[in-house]
């Protein structure tokens, strides 16, 4: 990115610290002082902040927005478009009605439950926080899994999420709960949905973000599914780097491409992603997604093609495929993304929460409740829905936790990566922080 570009951004985040209160030290962690480098990228923590929030909140929106569709087409006929607002979603209980398809928006006075696309990320938040730690071990993660997740069902895990844990209380520790030898479920989406928050952890520095990761992805994930996983956090890693005066469309795009160069190009995420833009590119309109998602279906469910070989409606592959059709139509518009996610079909629920979650972190909070003006939305979360053994940090509130502490620790979390592992300073004063470029940039998986 140019210089001048550099200086536009860092203006930018800079303006909004000042009528934002600044963001406390974190107690436990030592802040020495720092001479900047005249080279060193400047972001106001508190205005970090407030994009954390609108991360935790979209995300939770597009979560459970595509909850309401979750599993129900996994072949065609698909979801169209004309199925929005319509009685088609997901059957509430064995016996229940359909579901309606439409945004899930839980009010203020109400509270947002935890679900897997949001409760491991407050998990791995959780372990990095009480360890005091940039980096987790197998050790760490074990330890923590074991000990907020039940061991029995119903624990709210699936597939190679609830295979690890069963490792783990056997006595593996990651990587080796991932190996296809002890995890047969190691191709089928779930690194993906809990390890994004792992960009976020590490602005700009998407070398920090993958060695940060790496462990969480190789929890549950191998190979295409571990590049996959990476994908989505070099995206989240990179998205403090956009250029400001890029449109939010251009924007996304531009932080798909980038995240591309992960990706072998012998591997099929590689060639998925090529085929998915290619045929973006022929017909970019927002309503040609369905035309799109039918050729992906065609191309990648029934047949071997590219490497990919189909074994589930929640493979890592097929939900890559089409989380890479919402972004790209939904053309950085968060509701007509999660619009298009939710009916994308097989497992809608995790593309959504994904690109909900970066969208809601390249638009911040603000933006979030912009985009549904007629509802004011909840700020607070329950993670003891699914999760278990951590405090209520909200005792006067309904809930246990709230957007607001859940993105103040993720701000500490990040004052000691940048410190720790970027080499770079906490300016408390100032509530900036002076990040040093990378000269690695993007480096390409080996396959």
């Amino acid at each position: 990115m140019k210089t001048a570009k550099l200086l536009i951004l860092l203006a930018t985040f800079l303006v909004v610290n000042v009528s934002v209160k600044a963001i406390e030290p974190d107690k436990g962690l030592e802040y020495p002082e720092y001479s900047p480098s005249g080279d060193d990228l400047i972001i106001s923590r508190s205005a970090y902040h407030e994009k954390l929030k609108g991360f935790w909140l979209a995300e939770c929106i597009a979560n459970w927005t595509g909850l309401r569709t979750e599993g129900v087409k996994k072949t065609g006929p698909f979801y169209t478009d004309e199925d929005w607002g319509t009685k088609r979603g997901r059957r509430k209980g064995r016996n229940g009605e359909p579901q309606m398809i439409e945004f899930v928006l839980v009010p203020e006075g109400e509270v947002w439950g935890a679900d897997d696309d949001t409760d491991i990320e407050y998990i791995y938040q959780s372990i990095l926080d009480t360890n005091d730690t940039s980096v987790v071990s197998g050790e760490h993660i074990r330890d923590g899994w074991l000990k907020h997740i039940k061991h029995k069902e119903q624990n709210f895990l699936w597939v190679s999420n609830e295979k690890a844990l069963h490792l783990m209380i056997d006595g593996l520790v990651p990587p080796q709960t991932s190996m296809p030898e002890n995890n047969e479920h190691f191709d089928q989406i779930d690194a993906q949905l809990t390890t994004e928050i792992f960009g976020l952890f590490a602005p700009t520095r998407a070398d920090i973000a993958l060695k940060m990761s790496h462990m969480p992805i190789r929890t549950t994930a191998y190979r295409d599914a571990e590049w996959i996983a990476e994908f989505y956090v070099i995206m989240h890693a990179l998205a403090s780097s956009v250029d400001p005066d890029m449109s939010t469309h251009e924007q996304v795009m531009w932080l798909a491409e980038e995240a591309r160069g992960r990706l072998p190009n012998e591997s099929f995420p590689a060639k998925m992603y090529d085929f998915v833009k290619r045929e973006y590119e022929k017909n970019p309109d927002k309503d040609n997604w369905e035309a799109t998602r039918d050729y992906l279906n065609w191309r990648h469910t029934g047949q071997t093609i590219d490497g990919y070989n189909y074994r589930s409606w929640f493979d890592a592959g097929i939900n890559y495929g089409a989380s890479l059709i919402s972004l790209f139509y939904g053309q950085g518009d968060l509701k007509r993304t999660i619009k298009i996610g939710s009916l994308c079909g097989w497992d809608s629920d995790n593309p959504t929460a994904t690109w909900g979650g970066l969208l809601g972190f390249l638009i911040g909070e603000k933006g979030v409740d912009e985009a549904f003006p007629d509802v004011k939305l909840s700020k607070l979360y329950r993670i003891g829905r699914t999760r278990v053994n951590f405090p209520d940090r909200t005792p006067d509130q309904p809930g246990d936790d709230s957007f607001e502490l859940m993105s103040t620790r993720g701000i500490h979390v990040i004052d000691r990566v940048v410190i720790e592992e970027m080499g770079g300073g906490v300016d408390l004063e100032k509530d900036v922080w002076y990040i040093p470029r990378s000269t690695v940039g993007v480096v390409r998986a080996k396959y």
